[in-house]
């Protein structure tokens, strides 16, 4: 599988992972989770309340911009 890891000069980050337990990650999509500054997933933003999934490589891309913006 596939897992990154990036954080932003916001204190936020963004976690993506595909393999085979990950949300589309059997179809060859990804699922992404929003971090806080301590590393550990938040579900308290804007952007979600939750992990997403079944996103395309674009679709994380977006969503990786909205978390740059927080």
């Amino acid at each position: 599988g596939k897992k990154t890891r990036m954080h932003f000069d916001n204190g936020y980050g963004i976690s993506v992972v595909s393999h085979t337990y990950s949300y589309g990650g059997k179809d060859g999509l990804y699922e992404i989770a929003v971090l806080d500054s301590n590393d550990d997933i938040t579900y308290d933003t804007s952007v979600t309340n939750d992990v997403i999934g079944y996103l395309t490589e674009e679709e994380v891309t977006e969503i990786m911009k909205q978390i740059q913006q927080l």
